[in-house]
């Protein structure tokens, strides 16, 4: 049985790559720090429907300790590392920089130092589309990104760029999978899917920055996962695009939203950030060819998946504060 370390366990993408991963019968040791970004309770949820199967092995551990990381590359050799811990959210990045750094690149280190100690032959890197601000949609991955402008997709083009520098020192074979705003069952609560289901749900106003026009390559969440565990595969080194190759506007997924709530939203339009990027939209060709994928779940079924998820888990969504 292959072993994974798979980092980021507990998240919204980690949690769903590791229930795949487990279903193809690969071995998952978990790693994650549980920290409070957001509530701790939709972790430990995910955690719970995890550890129900005997071939899942979590341990709290924060990437940023590479004395506790070696410790667990000392007990079990691994047959792959996926990096899926990170500090994600482009607004918060703004208000704490410097973790975004300690954790995306220097945790993520920490991760590439033990594969080369531990001569750990492959190695998976989640990364963002948010590096490709400013240049031309549909984002292609040889489209340079020189003009990072947030922190947090800052801190993705150093780790992107390290994991280079593993793979053509070490020989560690790398593939660095750039997602598209996925969204999906068990989400995070910073992101706007989940946060305009819960608050049309309690007749709350749903916070818009700018006026709904922007343009989001919405990318459900088992189409990711999918895409992430057909990655294991590949040798070599490559950067891989994983979107849904259909931008849609933020009013319209709103809309969505309305028709499978039942329920009209009201809506309070704030100021555009300008760490936001104004569109996404993933070409795909790529991902086509070299791991045989494509997405499967269009927007308007991703959306009626997750209203009714919430719906059928209220109890713990409703406690989660925004």
């Amino acid at each position: 049985m292959k072993k994974i370390l798979l980092t980021g366990a507990a998240g919204f993408i980690g949690s769903k790559v590791s229930e795949m991963l487990l279903e193809e019968g690969y071995q998952v040791i978990g790693v994650d720090n549980i920290n409070n970004y957001y509530d701790i309770n939709l972790k430990l949820w995910r955690l719970d429907h995890l550890k129900k199967d005997n071939h899942f092995l979590f341990y709290k551990i924060d990437i940023e300790n590479y004395e506790e990381l070696k410790s667990i590359f000392q007990l079990s050799q691994f047959d792959a590392v996926i990096n899926l811990a990170a500090r994600a959210g482009v607004r918060y990045s703004l208000e704490n920089p410097f973790i975004y750094l300690s954790t995306n690149a220097g945790g993520h280190l920490n991760l590439l130092e033990l594969c080369r100690k531990y001569r750990i032959p492959k190695f998976i890197l989640a990364s963002t589309s948010s590096l490709y601000a400013g240049q031309e949609v549909p984002f292609r991955e040889d489209l340079p990104v020189n003009t990072p402008i947030s922190p947090y997709a800052a801190s993705k083009k150093a780790a992107e760029a390290m994991a280079y520098t593993y793979h053509y020192l070490y020989g560690l074979d790398v593939t660095i999978l750039r997602y598209f705003t996925v969204y999906g069952p068990a989400g995070r609560p910073d992101m706007a899917t989940f946060r305009f289901i819960k608050w049309i749900t309690e007749g709350v106003p749903l916070e818009i920055y700018g006026d709904g026009s922007q343009v989001r390559d919405f990318t459900y969440l088992d189409d990711v996962a999918e895409g992430t565990v057909r990655a294991l595969k590949l040798a070599g080194y490559e950067i891989i695009n994983l979107g849904n190759n259909h931008p849609y506007k933020l009013s319209e997924a709103i809309s969505l939203i309305e028709k499978y709530s039942k329920r009209k939203a009201k809506l309070k339009y704030m100021e555009f950030d300008k760490a936001d990027m104004k569109t996404t939209w993933a070409d795909i060709k790529k991902a086509r060819e070299v791991l045989n994928w494509q997405p499967q779940v269009s927007l308007e079924e991703g959306i009626k998946r997750t209203v009714a998820w919430t719906k059928d888990n209220w109890d713990l969504i409703s406690k989660i504060k925004l």
